[in-house]
């Protein structure tokens, strides 16, 4: 869908459909009061008919409104005026849009109430209703025979603002929010895609199209042989038991001067986890297929930062393999040497993605980052604490850790911090290696992090534990494309983009 903002008179908007809020018991906001006055009152008599009362959820379409240009008007229910905060106004687009464009209306301008600025900034606002849009009209249909999307579905949405001195401030959250949502949407097609198609080979040749579309976006892909040459043996263990080849994916951004030191971003491209020899139970493992979800953001993350061309170096790293169960696939017990040197005995192959992570961690050091921040959906014990609302956030360093946790409320894309303490580190201890790859049954998603840390001691680093949140189950099983927003938000603010 394409997006743009203008400035202007709501009752003096030619569109096919004008999107405006109602408050509860029926109390109109600023923009359906100046409608209201042009109409005659037409919109207070409607409303007084009983028909809507401006509670969340609640939609009335009308026609030919008197003494105004468009040719339709949306009502949505915005709820209490007192209670309307960000999420309550998320809610209400989402509502407007999927009604949009369900119907035959191919172009609207959203008037939405304004937040209060206590709340949020007008820029925040915009960029939400954009990003919240693309939720709401997203299809993932590529698979199917006959996908019969909506006939005329909503294509053009302005966002309308009360003065030219905010045009330019939603011109910039248009700007950011299409790329956010274009991001959003690769990483979500990449997820969704089954695991006999989005292969490590696919995932390799998805990021090399990427860097087709722009000069400042170096891609490269290394094989298994050249893996072989680093001594990747974590990494390497993981994909002996599959037939598809492991890749390691390297995508190199160069928008900030040559010496700038680069942000790296590191994803688990697991494109399908069985488990390995210490098998998964069946129910819901075809969603394992979202393993590479780490992956697939950070991709997602590149296509954002080189749409927006944005004056920063980043580096995006996807180590990709599949996990399955094989007479050559790691077994317990088996122990493997990683890049860095340490040992590692594998007493469950299911935790495998910290086996990729860490031998591309320590290659991260040859670009000499500014920081690393890692992203995985790599423990379930992060789904049991957390739940699918926040992503799990572990540092080795404050001041890291408090941008992400700033980047995360300030976009709606939220975080929450877990211990890293020297006390957890034990439960990695072996007897025949230096470290395990699990920790025992408490603190799964801390011990998963303390492996990682051992490979990050000379990095300002971070792990985002996305495993709640890449992804929904149930009826709505979907990717969710978590964490784009909140990474190319960081990006945006470390860039100077942002105040």
């Amino acid at each position: 869908m394409n997006y743009n903002a203008k400035a202007g008179d709501p009752s003096r908007q030619r569109t096919p459909c004008l999107v405006l809020g109602i408050f509860s018991r029926r109390k109109l906001s600023d923009a359906a009061k100046t409608v209201d006055r042009a109409s005659s009152g037409f919109l207070t008599s409607i409303l007084k008919k009983g028909d809507m009362d401006g509670e969340p959820g609640q939609t009335l379409m009308l026609y030919d409104l008197p003494g105004t240009l468009c040719e339709r008007v949306l009502l949505v229910g915005c709820g209490t005026q007192k209670d309307y905060d960000r999420s309550k106004h998320s809610e209400a687009v989402g509502k407007a849009i999927s009604k949009l464009n369900s119907g035959h209306t191919m172009e609207a301008i959203l008037c939405l109430p304004a937040l209060a600025p206590a709340t949020t900034d007008l820029y925040t606002q915009l960029r939400d209703a954009i990003i919240k849009s693309n939720e709401a009209t997203y299809r993932f249909d590529q698979c199917k025979s006959d996908p019969k999307p909506p006939k005329r579905p909503l294509k053009k949405l302005t966002l309308l603002v009360s003065d030219r001195k905010a045009l330019k401030i939603a011109q910039k959250a248009v700007t950011h929010g299409q790329a956010i949502t274009h991001g959003i949407n690769l990483a979500k097609d990449l997820g969704n895609m089954p695991g006999n198609i989005c292969t490590p080979s696919h995932l390799a040749e998805q990021a090399r199209r990427l860097g087709r579309k722009s000069s400042k976006l170096k891609v490269k892909v290394l094989d298994e042989k050249q893996m072989e040459t680093l001594k990747m043996g974590a990494l390497l263990s993981v994909s002996r038991g599959s037939r598809q080849p492991a890749k390691l994916i390297i995508m190199e951004y160069h928008g900030g001067p040559a010496r700038s030191k680069p942000v790296v971003l590191v994803g688990k491209g697991l494109t399908f986890d069985a488990g390995g020899i210490s098998i998964k139970p069946s129910p819901a493992m075809d969603e394992m297929k979202y393993d590479m979800c780490g992956g697939a953001s950070v991709i997602g993350t590149l296509a954002a930062c080189a749409g927006l061309e944005l004056p920063i170096n980043v580096v995006g790293i996807v180590p990709a393999s599949e996990n399955l169960p094989d007479g050559a696939a790691n077994k317990p017990g088996d122990i493997v040497t990683s890049m860095s040197g340490q040992t590692i005995e594998i007493l469950n192959t299911d935790a495998e993605g910290r086996l990729l992570l860490c031998d591309a961690l320590t290659y991260s050091e040859r670009f000499n980052p500014a920081i690393v921040i890692d992203i995985a959906t790599l423990t379930g014990a992060c789904v049991v604490a957390l739940g699918s609302h926040a992503t799990g956030l572990l540092s080795n360093n404050d001041t890291l850790a408090d941008e992400i946790l700033e980047a995360g409320e300030h976009c709606n894309d939220r975080a929450w911090r877990l211990p890293l303490w020297e006390e957890y580190q034990k439960q990695l201890d072996s007897n025949f290696a230096d470290m395990a790859n699990i920790g025992g049954k408490g603190g799964g998603t801390i011990t998963a992090a303390c492996f990682l840390s051992r490979f990050t001691k000379k990095q300002k680093w971070a792990h985002l534990d996305i495993a709640g949140s890449a992804w929904r189950s149930g009826i709505h099983k979907g990717a969710t494309g978590r964490p784009v927003t909140l990474l190319t938000h960081l990006l945006l603010k470390r860039s100077n983009q942002l105040k």
